[in-house]
Order: C-alpha cells, then sequence, then structure tokens
C-alpha cells in the first residue's frame, strides 16, 4: 500500500504534476491538528485549552437589557447588529417563524438613547417575496448614509443550489423616518460582518457563496457595489474543516511562522463547523488579496459565531461561545494586547433565572463601554453593557 502510494507520487512528479489538492489538504491537516496555533496563552493554564476551569474563570459585571421581548407568533430571533449613529443607538436582527433562515423571515430593528431602553420594534426589510427570505448582515455607515446589510434567498436557509442569494443594502432616509432599498451590494454573496476599513482605504467584508466557499470582498469606495472578490478558503479545501466567514482585524507583524514584521498585516479567525470545537486562524500580508491555509488553534469555541474588535484602551478583546462543554449557555469576553494572542479571560455574568443559550454576539464601544448585543434561546434580542474600566481590573495586561 505504502510502496504503491510512493511509485505513483513518483511518476506524478516525474510527469510535472503538482500534488493533487485532496491529498495536499489531507496532509496538511495532520501538520496543523498536531501543532495548534497557539491563540490562547492564559494564567496559569498556559496554552493547554483542556486544562480551563471555566467554572473558576472571573466574572465581568454589567448592566442588562432586553432589547426585543421574545414573541409566540415570530418566535425566531438571531443575528443581532449594533452601532451607534447620529446620537443615538440601533440595533437590526432576523426575526420570523420559529425554525431559522425560512421564508419569509425579515428584519426588525429598534433604537434607543442610552442602549438599554429600546424603542419598540419595527420592520427594516417589510415581508419578503412568497418563497423567499431575509437574513440580517449588519448596520454599515458609507459616506454618511447608513446602510442595513440584508441577505434575500430563496426557500429554506441560504446555501444550497439555485438559492438566487445576494446581499442587498437598505438606506435609511431620515426625512421619511423610514428604510428603503437601495439595491444589490453583491451577487451570490452572504457576509458575517460590516465591511471595515483597510490601511489602504479600502473597504473589506468576508463573504460566503451558496455553496459555502469564503471569499473577501475588496472595494466599496466608488460605489456600494463596486468590490472585488479574493478566494479566502472553498468549502472542500480541508478535509474535515467547514469555515464560517471569519473576523478579521489589522496588526502590526503578524506572521503564520511566528516572525516578526513592522508591516501591517491581517489576522483572521474562522469558526469551524466541522466539529472541532476550535478556531482556525489564517494572515495576509497583501491587504486581504491571498491568504495562508487556514490552521486549527487552541481557541476553543462552541460552533458558534465569534465577534473581536480593538478598544480605545488598546487591548483587542473576543467575546465568543468558549466553554464546548456546555455549548452556547455563557458568554465569555477575552483579552489580547498584541491583536495575537488572548492571555485573559472572563465570563460575562449576564443574568439567567433558566439555563439558557446566548449566542451571535455583537459588540461595539461607546462612551467607555462595551455593548454586547446578543439572541438568547433565538427567540429574545438583548444586550449587555460592560465597563472598560472593569475590564481593566478583572483582567490587568501587563
Amino acid at each position: 500500500m505504502i510502496f504503491s502510494w510512493r511509485i505513483c507520487l513518483i511518476v506524478f512528479t516525474l510527469l510535472g504534476g503538482t500534488w493533487p489538492t485532496r491529498l495536499a489538504s489531507a496532509q496538511a491537516v495532520a501538520e496543523i491538528k498536531a501543532t495548534p496555533a497557539k491563540v490562547l496563552d492564559l494564567p496559569g493554564t498556559g496554552t493547554d485549552e483542556t486544562a480551563i476551569d471555566y467554572a473558576q474563570l472571573p466574572v465581568l459585571p454589567g448592566k442588562h437589557a432586553v432589547i426585543c421581548p421574545g414573541e409566540t407568533t415570530l418566535k425566531f430571533q438571531l443575528h443581532n447588529y449594533l452601532l451607534h449613529h447620529e446620537g443615538k443607538f440601533w440595533c437590526m436582527w432576523s426575526q420570523g417563524p420559529p425554525v431559522e433562515d425560512e421564508p419569509s423571515q425579515f428584519i426588525r430593528y429598534a433604537t434607543s438613547e442610552d442602549g438599554l431602553k429600546w424603542s419598540e420594534p419595527k420592520s427594516l426589510s417589510g415581508s419578503p417575496p412568497e418563497g423567499y427570505g431575509y437574513i440580517a448582515r449588519g448596520l454599515w455607515v458609507r459616506e454618511g448614509e447608513l446602510l442595513a446589510l440584508v441577505a434575500f434567498f430563496k426557500g429554506k436557509g441560504a446555501f444550497g443550489v439555485n438559492k438566487e442569494l445576494k446581499l442587498q443594502a437598505h438606506v435609511w432616509d431620515g426625512k421619511a423616518a423610514a428604510w428603503k432599498l437601495k439595491g444589490t451590494v453583491a451577487d451570490n454573496a452572504i457576509n458575517n460582518f460590516p465591511p471595515q476599513r483597510l490601511s489602504s482605504g479600502d473597504w473589506m467584508t468576508t463573504k460566503r457563496d451558496s455553496r459555502f466557499n469564503v471569499s473577501m470582498l475588496i472595494g466599496g469606495v466608488k460605489s456600494y457595489d463596486d468590490w472585488q472578490a479574493y478566494p479566502v478558503v472553498e468549502r472542500s479545501r480541508i478535509k474535515g474543516f467547514s469555515p464560517d466567514e471569519p473576523i478579521w482585524w489589522e496588526v502590526a507583524g503578524a506572521s503564520n511562522s511566528g516572525a516578526n514584521s513592522p508591516e501591517k498585516k491581517l489576522v483572521a479567525l474562522f469558526r469551524d463547523n466541522g466539529g472541532s470545537s476550535r478556531l482556525f486562524q489564517a494572515f495576509s500580508t497583501d491587504n486581504g488579496r491571498s491568504w495562508s491555509l487556514p490552521a486549527i488553534s487552541n481557541f476553543p469555541n462552541s460552533t458558534s459565531k465569534i465577534f473581536s474588535l480593538q478598544t480605545t484602551t488598546g487591548q483587542r478583546v473576543l467575546v465568543s461561545n468558549a466553554n464546548p462543554k456546555v455549548g452556547r449557555r455563557e458568554l465569555h469576553l477575552s483579552v489580547s494586547t498584541d491583536g495575537l494572542t488572548f492571555r485573559h479571560m472572563a465570563r460575562l455574568g449576564i443574568p439567567s433565572p433558566k439555563p439558557g443559550t446566548l449566542q451571535y454576539p455583537h459588540v461595539i464601544e461607546h462612551d467607555g463601554h462595551l455593548l454586547i448585543a446578543f439572541s438568547r434561546n433565538k427567540n429574545q434580542s438583548e444586550l449587555f453593557k460592560v465597563s472598560l474600566a472593569d475590564i481593566g481590573a478583572l483582567l490587568p495586561m501587563k
């Protein structure tokens, strides 16, 4: 068996061939799992994620609010996104029948003056055509316009065959106090996070197509619908890895080889839907146009969405369901000072009278606080407000 494999490889190489994609992928996965990327390094347990005693983690206090209470008919609520714009907070989310991403699912929004008391929810998208649905994809301020990004899809779920998937933008009309459809941002695309500015001046956002392939959309300067797609990883590129659209950010001297450099580079973290219960990591050295092969990391994840941002205090925070043993019943906040290694972790002290799932966090910073929107049990939209001072006190970064 081994002898035959080696003969085939020698013949293939002599004929001028390269490693078959599937074979290369399998070998890459074996190497990745043997040496995971060190994204987490905690006091006491170091880089051994299996040694974390979650019950002993510090608990971050905060103020809790309900954005949209659970409803008896439109039971499903998920995909919360926050923004502070023109003096008030905005939140949008997906809402619909009890089952996620069914036809008739639409988008709602609410506003708040302080982030704790919210207006009655209103429809943002209106009802979709029969047999179609919408998924909330983020709030984006571009050239002074407030845009709500919405994925439009056919049938059950956004992925598969004949989905007519597209990413749309709705624009806020302040005079009419209403949202209006602006147009299609990109065809065959669903993003996970609103576009962010690159140091080059371009916007960039992650996307998956209807077949789960992950790309970066770069552009958005000439027009809201002017983008160039750059592949990151195909759905079947790495055996056992099922990538979500990654969260990404810019750091100085990031490298998957561990080398330091004064140049700005991009790092991305991926949720894995393939069952590893770990985040994957990749790097780009050309402003997102090409990426290293995603590598499994030692950062645990309960197969759930993550979110990260850089605070004005110089710390990068990552909010996630970091305890696979309890699934999505806990949300955690981790802190890094270099954007590469997270060295402290705490559990968010969200009140939970009954066991329930807390998922899909989205975070913004405002006036010395982090505001974290999330969904409870996929049927209620909530918010947890945490002081940056409390984060600094509980998780000192020296």
